[in-house]
């Protein structure tokens, strides 16, 4: 993917590949520049009229009943971004930023907003040149749009924000007049429209679900991997299970955990054995994670229509201009808070098995903590109390901000999404699964490792190989925090699934 254009619809890979590739060109499509002229015009007519519009000549929120004069409309909108960039926080990484410029300049380029297009070439200018506002974490209660986020990107772009440019950072009026760019210079409605829209938190839900999709991968395999290290049977994944039960997700996991364990050594070995069931934590699985599948797809719809909408207020229609709520998060705060409940819940199911594999009651026989010299070593005992503090932490985590609800602008908008917080929330989350999985990964490997010379299936020996590349057989006891990091970076950096085919 060398160019993505905008105007006239985006998927989540190419939202993804702009946020994480600084050599994607962004540019716009030519028949979109046709309707963002049109509408413009509409927008000059209505100046003209000198008629009360909201948010093209009148204050804003609770001041929207105070009528601004013509001549003063430039010094509005200035000031409209100075005073809502009031985010705080750590700075967003970059690229959260890249996302939001290209979703804002996305969302503009409809026309619907009334904007010239030198403000969408202002906002290209910044993002084809890696040129990266500085813009808090913090600020958005995701109503009237993720306005600190937006206004913080926006100050940027008319010189009086900080930017980071070749890993400096930097003033942003300096860099722009290096490279011998324009300072946008913001003319009616448009600073408002800059701010008024949901792109802060929908570009934190991009990269958060595009992550969470590589989790539920990474799930089945590990989980596979698990099975086999503690001689669990693959009998609950026959497909005649979930065809009386069809949930997508459901069938989809009975599906790669039976094509992953295929042709076992491990499994072969114990197939007349006296054990009946296994735990939940292993039988249950096309259950539990199919079910996250799924609620994972529900986050991918919503973001799919999210990103291809118009949440600009007012919007700008052929005939007339029109004042309504499509910058409200509400859509998308309610898929996160679905989405992290989800992900809480494959950490929740992951440390169960992690346990599992260290308890000789359940593992197959293997030593207790899987130190062969228990008692002088530990093993990986202390490995399953971090997995444990991790998933209490995504239980806290997984309280729903949606259904908070916190006044602002002096009661005039009264009912907030909390979107932004929800995000913000879901990537937290996905850091610590990504964790707690990469624990039972490094467990099951040094299970199935131990259950030498038997080996498990082909594709479930590329992921033992893939680990022991870096990480070693455990002998004596030695810091498994670096094991852990070690493990953690390989699930991070999808490594596995460049090896290992799985839905």
């Amino acid at each position: 993917m060398k160019k993505v254009i905008i105007g006239k619809g985006l998927s989540l890979e190419e939202v993804f590949a702009v946020a994480t590739n600084v050599d994607i060109e962004v540019g716009i499509d030519e028949k979109a520049l046709v309707k963002i002229k049109k509408n413009r015009g509409l927008v000059d007519n209505i100046l003209k009229q000198n008629k009360p519009v909201y948010g093209i000549n009148t204050g804003f929120g609770s001041l929207s009943d105070v009528k601004i004069d013509n001549d003063k409309l430039k010094n509005l909108q200035v000031n409209l971004i100075r005073s809502h960039s009031a985010g705080v926080g750590r700075p967003l990484d970059q690229s959260f930023v890249r996302a939001m410029m290209l979703l804002r300049a996305h969302n503009l380029s409809y026309g619907y907003s009334g904007v010239r297009e030198e403000v969408i070439h202002s906002i290209l200018f910044f993002l084809n040149n890696n040129i990266i506002p500085v813009v808090p974490e913090k600020g958005s209660v995701g109503a009237s749009g993720d306005l600190a986020p937006l206004a913080h990107l926006t100050l940027a772009l008319i010189g009086e924000g900080d930017v980071i440019y070749k890993g400096k950072k930097r003033i942003s009026i300096d860099v722009i007049k290096e490279l011998n760019g324009k300072v946008l210079e913001l003319e009616a409605k448009e600073g408002l429209a800059l701010i008024n829209g949901t792109q802060f938190m929908t570009a934190l839900g991009c990269v958060a679900l595009i992550e969470a999709e590589s989790l539920t991968k990474h799930a089945d395999i590990i989980a596979a991997l698990s099975i086999d290290g503690m001689l669990g049977t693959f009998a609950p994944f026959d497909a005649r299970i979930s065809e009386i039960r069809p949930h997508e997700g459901q069938k989809k996991v009975s599906q790669n955990i039976s094509q992953l364990s295929n042709g076992s050594e491990i499994a072969n070995s114990h197939k007349s054995c006296n054990k009946v069931q296994d735990p939940y934590s292993l039988r249950c699985i096309p259950q539990v994670h199919g079910a996250i599948r799924d609620a994972v797809s529900y986050l991918r719809k919503t973001l799919s229509v999210e990103i291809n909408s118009v949440t600009d207020n007012p919007l700008v229609f052929d005939d007339c201009i029109i004042s309504g709520g499509n910058f409200h998060g509400e859509p998308l705060a309610l898929a996160f808070d679905f989405a992290s409940i989800a992900l809480t819940e494959l950490s929740s199911i992951s440390e169960r098995r992690t346990d599992k594999l260290l308890t000789p009651l359940f593992n197959g026989g293997l030593p207790a903590y899987l130190s062969k010299n228990s008692g002088l070593n530990s093993g990986f005992m202390i490995a399953q109390y971090t997995a444990a503090s991790l998933l209490n932490e995504n239980r806290v985590l997984a309280h729903p901000s949606s259904i908070d609800n916190v006044p602002t602008s002096n009661d005039k908008e009264d009912h907030v999404s909390m979107g932004a917080t929800g995000a913000r929330k879901l990537l937290s989350i996905i850091d610590n699964v990504e964790t707690v999985l990469a624990i039972e990964l490094l467990l099951a490997v040094e299970a199935c490792t131990q259950r030498r010379p038997l080996k498990p299936s082909k594709e479930l020996d590329k992921v033992i190989n893939i680990v022991r590349k870096d990480v070693s057989a455990l002998g004596e006891d030695r810091v498994i925090a670096k094991d852990i990091d070690k493990t953690k970076n390989i699930i991070k950096n999808k490594t596995i699934l460049t090896e290992v085919a799985v839905g």
